[in-house]
């Protein structure tokens, strides 16, 4: 008996080692559920055009067939035709949709759902027979796929500085913040507002009446180019604005005004921008949970667009604190000195912006491009291929996923325009950017597995996206074409990164946030359509316990193609828990513009849908699809059926020795009853 089992025991081992070697010998018949990841390398890898061809340029991100992934749209170098590319996820492309032929010169594009109606129609700012105004024309969606070029819906003209979108009203439709030729001399409102009348409902609807813009106090002459912004300023969750002026002496100056919902906007801050300001770019560069600015500076700009002498600076949105611990009260001697947890959307009226270069002011950092590129310290500032020049402005995004935006920046040499990823690190001797006493954040150019940035030398314009919807923040790098590799580029971040990350978007309430209907009974949902203005506020603990706040704007600049994705990325840093809270603010006008999500799962997608009217803000949240699903199910039920079968089997064992036993005992014999 002992022999026969070891000659099973040897059998088994011999058929095993068997298994084994078959698999190294023969991989082609080896077993292995998972496909092969599509690109190897712990670093930033060039995955191509990626579809796109000719000679364009991308304008504008979007989802615009509504299948919550982000396509494209190219405008061709004629700057007269656009094309929209739909993302294909099975064959990892973008493929051309469809294209419509504009009659003038396009200077940029904002897609949104200006009709309310699920679907992105298209807003095209054009050359216009008068050298002092933008031409405005609406493209509306079709019930199918494309827009109505046979009916297009020609709008009041703007000035030559381009017109926001915002929800100025507070109903959840797109109107428009800027300034008519007809008031652009006017001393006491030149700001005007189109203001969004569609109905959808009627038979025939306007879609703009100018009105005169309810901003309460002096309003300046925008400059043009600007970096107006819809965004969180002052802590409420509720969007403000923020204004570039012309002083009319060459200089640049700024405006804030605070969001009073029904009562207008209130001009709460304004000064001067330091001499030679270019492009502003906002985020939350140190994770305190306020939006703060940052852009460069330069003594000169050639006539190709290169900056010399430049500085980047940073000012600092001064605002109440997080406390530190729940059981903080926030308030010491009468005094509120921080915010709790949960008062994340309370405004703080005290705030402000410090852009003095005094060694006093703390609130404000600026350091010479120079220190973070000492062999290549001109910027590209102006991309003159296009007419009239774009301003390039810092792209900013969390690429390592450690909760603090980095950015994206062009150095120039000579000829050679090379785009650069730099990295938010904490402070330390020798890092550029840190305040004195080496506190707050620092800035490190990235130099290992950046191979295809830096084989790039023809780069015009950069922007982040996140490729296939796969978690990590990618790189699209738009080119001149001198270097004969075509005019598109996109580098898929391949680094791995033990941290976790969220995605949302907040949709405009079409269609009462259900189904959409078509007047032929067939349905769809709006996934497909953003507004300017959402405000996403959250805490976290990290893995030493410890608790910080952020914020994130959606969407808050759509002028001289910024190119910024619909949706909101933010990166979480290290952490074993979900997100504390998620506090997600609208511009409704409602009494609680804004919700708080508790436990939200990292590493996943949150789709809200406020209501404009007092009502209940419905909110669904997508894990990140991965091909390993599938086989995880199937793992679980296989192990459960062997768990099963090994249960099954001890208790058959179990229950013959019971039986064995029973009768062993029924067998005895009871010497002592003889």
């Amino acid at each position: 008996m002992p022999f026969e089992r070891a000659g099973r025991r040897r059998h088994a081992a011999t058929i095993s080692v068997l298994i084994v070697v078959a698999c190294f010998v023969f991989p082609t018949v080896a077993i292995w559920p998972f496909p092969p990841k599509r690109f190897s390398g712990n670093s930033l890898i060039d995955a191509g055009s990626l579809g796109l061809s000719g000679e364009g340029r991308v304008v504008a991100f979007g989802d615009f067939n509504g299948d919550q992934l982000l396509d494209v749209l190219v405008l061709g170098s004629d700057q007269k035709t656009l094309s929209v590319y739909h993302w294909h996820h099975d064959s990892f492309t973008f493929t051309n949709s469809h294209s419509i032929k504009h009659p003038t010169s396009v200077y940029n594009v904002v897609p949104g759902d200006f009709t309310h109606s699920g679907k992105l129609d298209l807003l095209v700012m054009s050359q216009s027979g008068s050298y002092n105004q933008l031409s405005l024309t609406l493209y509306s969606s079709l019930v199918g796929d494309g827009f109505d070029t046979n009916n297009p819906l020609t709008l009041p003209p703007s000035a030559m500085p381009q017109p926001i979108p915002l929800d100025i009203d507070g109903d959840m439709k797109i109107d428009l913040l800027g300034m008519t030729p007809a008031s652009l001399g006017s001393s006491s409102s030149p700001f005007q507002v189109w203001q969004n009348t569609w109905n959808n409902t009627a038979t025939e609807s306007t879609l703009f009446r100018l009105e005169d813009a309810p901003f309460r106090g002096q309003q300046c002459t925008l400059a043009n180019p600007h970096s107006n912004a819809v965004v969180d300023l002052d802590g409420d969750c509720l969007a403000d604005v923020f204004l570039v002026c012309d002083d009319g002496r060459g200089g640049k100056t700024y405006q804030i005004w605070v969001n009073r919902k029904d009562d207008g906007f209130v001009l709460s801050q304004q000064g001067a921008l330091p001499s030679g300001t270019q492009a502003i770019s906002f985020a939350d560069i140190d994770r305190d949970g306020t939006i703060d600015i940052i852009f460069p500076t330069c003594s000169s700009v050639s006539r190709s667009g290169v900056g010399s002498d430049c500085y980047i600076n940073i000012a600092y949105n001064q605002q109440l604190p997080l406390c530190t611990s729940t059981t903080e009260s926030g308030i010491k001697k009468g005094i509120q000195v921080c915010r709790r947890p949960e008062d994340l959307c309370v405004a703080d009226p005290n705030f402000k912006f410090n852009l003095s270069d005094s060694p006093t002011n703390d609130a404000f950092v600026r350091f010479a491009v120079s220190s973070l590129f000492p062999k290549t310290p001109a910027l590209l500032i102006q991309d003159t291929t296009f007419t009239p020049s774009l301003p390039v402005a810092f792209k900013l995004g969390d690429a390592n996923l450690d909760g603090f935006p980095d950015l994206l920046a062009i150095t120039v040499s000579g000829k050679d325009h090379v785009p650069n990823l730099v990295f938010s690190v904490p402070c330390a001797k020798g890092i550029p950017g840190c305040v004195q006493g080496g506190a707050g954040r620092g800035w490190s150019v990235a130099n290992t597995g950046v191979k295809a940035l830096e084989l790039v030398k023809d780069a015009r314009s950069l922007a982040f996206l996140d490729l296939d919807e796969d978690g990590t923040l990618d790189v699209m790098v738009q080119r001149t074409g001198s270097d004969g590799q075509g005019n598109f580029l996109f580098v898929q971040n391949n680094f791995y990164y033990d941290a976790f990350f969220l995605k949302a978007i907040v949709l405009n309430g079409a269609c009462n946030n259900g189904w959409c209907y078509t007047s032929n009974g067939s349905a769809y949902l709006p996934f497909g359509v953003s507004y300017s203005g959402a405000t996403y506020k959250y805490t976290v603990l990290d893995t030493a316990g410890h608790r910080s706040a952020a914020q994130v704007g959606q969407l808050p600049q759509t002028s001289y193609q910024s190119i910024q994705t619909p949706y909101s990325f933010f990166g979480l840093g290290r952490t074993n828990n979900y997100i504390e809270n998620l506090f997600v603010g609208a511009t409704v006008h409602a009494a609680q513009h804004y919700i708080n999500m508790e436990g939200v799962i990292p590493n996943s997608k949150v789709v809200i849908l406020p209501s404009a009217e007092e009502g209940e803000w419905k909110r669904e949240l997508f894990l990140r699809p991965g091909e390993w699903i599938p086989w995880v199910t199937v793992t679980v039920v296989a192990t459960m059926f062997m768990l099963a079968g090994i249960v099954l089997v001890l208790h058959l064992s179990e229950k013959r020795e019971d039986e064995q036993e029973r009768r062993r005992v029924s067998h005895h014999i009871n010497f002592d009853a003889l």
